[in-house]
């Protein structure tokens, strides 16, 4: 069952809905009739949305990944550099040598976040597109049924 034919069902829950004594604008409506209509809009969600939700993770999933690596790199570094600490040069060496390996790291983590946040964000406009063009597409097809139905 795709989404439109359930908001058409869920209208005609409404379109039947018996009115409420002495209210204009209130219906009573088959609850149990209603939450089933509701259960199959979550069945039938648009992939889209799921999709979403699975950038969202894998973008957390990078970005932890990075952050990973970007401490490894650095435990890394201040190992090499501790066992370096011999003399005074080779101390200034390591310290140069670590605080190189530091900025790579940190430039590779900063690398990384910024591309997993311009896929996800590419990603999530590509589908808030999508989800527009299909909530323009389901606001016409009501539009439509109301007007056949005067």
């Amino acid at each position: 069952m795709i989404i439109d034919d359930i908001l058409d069902m869920m209208d005609d829950l409404l379109d039947k809905g018996q009115t409420v004594p002495f209210s204009v604008k209130k219906i009573i409506v088959d609850g149990e009739s209603m939450r089933d209509c509701i259960n199959d809009v979550r069945l039938n969600l648009p992939t889209e949305i799921r999709e979403a939700k699975n950038i969202v993770f894998d973008r957390k999933t990078i970005i932890t990944g990075a952050n990973k690596e970007a401490e490894q790199l650095v435990r890394k570094a201040e190992e090499r550099a501790k066992i370096i600490v011999s003399s005074d040069e080779i101390t200034k060496a390591a310290r140069a040598e670590a605080a190189k390996i530091l900025n790579l790291a940190t430039s590779k983590s900063r690398d990384v976040k910024n591309a997993a946040n311009k896929y996800i964000e590419d990603t999530l406009m590509q589908t808030e597109e999508r989800l527009q063009a299909s909530l323009s597409d389901i606001r016409k097809t009501r539009q439509a049924v109301r007007t056949q139905g005067k």
